[in-house]
């Protein structure tokens, strides 16, 4: 059996922007207007002082924390995760300062935000075994790094996740080319990161633009949130089955979309189990 998407697709595209920047306003509406979506990581320690008037040229502009509850609280369909307390250098905290740079900011986010919060993206991309298990005692349950694999495999270990390319890739375009147009056996994800400022510092908005209008859209491609995400292949992980296969048990609380031997697509609904 081969595992799908919701509504049996074999493709999913998920987004990942960094540090809560006045960009994301700009962002969020290219996304909106092409259906797609996309998880923000806050710095719930770094927030910009209310009425802060950043010098001419800045284009690292923090929201402030009623800016970031304003876009991201009313726009509840993207996600809002973990980016550390003070965006500090993960590797470099001792055993209790890092303890407190993760769990203090999931804290305070949902605080702010009044939502449960489970992911992360590490600060700096960086990240080692005693980082990894530091998230998890924090419940956190999956984090990113910065490497780009240009590949599309589901990841094995959510918590070492690891993005397809930055949108300033060079092969963006002929990677979601290859994606959307190659058949594959197996489910397959893009996963696209980086910070909505460096659209301005580089003068390429354009180009976020006609990604989205290339990405959205298609009824192939399941648009999701890494959280959407993770939950999804979390069950699709914990599907039972018996020593012959022809039981299939779903104990998850979301249906699960796969395929038999055969072809034929199947659908098993929370705590349903079928025949084949």
């Amino acid at each position: 059996m081969i595992f799908m998407f919701p509504e049996h697709r074999m493709k999913a595209l998920t987004l990942s922007y960094d540090d809560g920047v006045e960009q994301d306003i700009r962002l969020m509406d290219i996304l909106d207007r092409s259906g797609i979506l996309a998880t923000f990581n806050l710095n719930s320690g770094c927030f910009s002082p209310e009425g802060t008037v950043f010098p001419e040229g800045q284009v690292h502009r923090r929201l402030s924390e009623k800016g970031a509850l304003s876009l991201y609280g009313t726009h509840a369909h993207h996600e809002v995760a973990v980016h550390g307390l003070c965006h500090a250098h993960p590797t470099d905290l001792s055993p209790a300062d890092r303890l407190y740079e993760f769990s203090e900011d999931r804290r305070r986010l949902e605080a702010l935000f009044g939502r449960i919060i489970r992911g992360a993206a590490y600060a700096y991309g960086q990240f080692d075994d005693e980082t990894v298990e530091t998230l998890r005692a924090c419940g956190l349950v999956y984090a990113r790094g910065v490497h780009s694999t240009h590949s599309f495999d589901i990841p094995r270990d959510f918590l070492r996740l690891q993005p397809t390319c930055h949108h300033d890739d060079p092969e963006l375009f002929a990677l979601w080319n290859t994606f959307v147009t190659t058949r594959s056996d197996r489910p397959q994800l893009f996963y696209l990161w980086g910070h909505s400022y460096e659209f301005e510092a580089h003068d390429n908005w354009q180009r976020m633009e006609d990604f989205c209008l290339t990405a959205g859209g298609h009824p192939d491609v399941w648009y999701c949130t890494n959280l959407q995400l993770y939950d999804y292949v979390d069950a699709c992980r914990r599907v039972q089955k018996s020593f012959s296969h022809s039981l299939i048990h779903n104990p998850s609380a979301l249906s699960v979309c796969f395929k038999d031997d055969q072809g034929k697509q199947h659908t098993v609904a929370p705590g349903e189990t079928i025949s084949l």
